[in-house]
């Protein structure tokens, strides 16, 4: 039996948005497909969360066009920077996200024992979803999107406040769900995350979209100066 048809790839077509007359992508052209993970990069306000936010759906483009292969809300998923978590149990935010999808009541339960269990989050689902670690809090966000088995996950900057070992426990789902053939399409400013993860980079800078290019080659041989001065360190203007 079939599974359902893939949602990639995504194309966005001269894709732009205004915000009072302040451009803030522009003349965005790219295709995401299936894949190893895909790393969004770029300095503060290149436009790398609103990119993630246009392609999600979140945020409408003021001009051109994002286009799924088979348009499906329910297919794809994101993760902020900060995680929405209800007030509520860490067992209680997944069975709230499966019955907002229309998961049936009687299979919620156990749909959120497994994937408790499959993040190493079992010992936690008791504990309110809002006290856990900045570290556990991101993990049970990702659990909670994978709960709904998308086909794309979007991430922004998942581990930004995070320290190397909940960075680690983090990339290590990341690398799982990429495993089980997820499209990630994930923000991050850790150069050395992007080498871990990555398949390929897309480089914003000021709204456009300068590279999109194999991950070794753009660690190694960046196309533009804009590249070659960020991965220096150097500060962006």
């Amino acid at each position: 039996m079939r599974g359902p048809a893939s949602i990639l790839p995504l194309q966005l077509r001269n894709v732009g948005l205004a915000i009072r007359d302040r451009d803030l992508l522009r003349q965005i052209d790219v295709e995401l497909s299936a894949g190893a993970p895909t790393m969004i990069m770029g300095p503060n306000g290149a436009g790398k969360s609103l990119f993630l936010r246009v392609c999600h759906g979140l945020i409408a483009p003021t001009s051109g066009s994002v286009e799924w292969s088979v348009p499906s809300t329910r297919a794809q998923a994101m993760v902020m920077q900060r995680p929405v978590l209800l007030r509520r149990s860490a067992r209680a935010n997944l069975v709230h996200a499966l019955a907002l999808a229309g998961t049936p009541r009687a299979a919620r339960g156990a749909r959120a024992d497994e994937v408790l269990e499959r993040f190493g989050l079992t010992d936690i689902a008791q504990r309110p979803a809002r006290l856990l670690s900045g570290g556990e809090q991101q993990r049970l966000a990702i659990a909670r999107a994978w709960a709904l088995a998308p086909q794309v996950l979007f991430l922004d900057e998942p581990t930004s406040a995070l320290d190397p070992g909940a960075t680690r426990a983090v990339e290590d789902i990341i690398r799982a769900i990429a495993a089980e053939g997820v499209k990630i399409a994930m923000a991050t400013h850790d150069i050395g995350q992007a080498r871990r993860l990555g398949g390929e980079v897309l480089f914003f800078h000021s709204g456009r979209l300068l590279e999109k290019t194999p991950a070794p080659r753009f660690f190694e041989h960046p196309q533009t100066q804009e590249a070659a001065a960020y991965l220096r360190g150097d500060l962006l203007w």
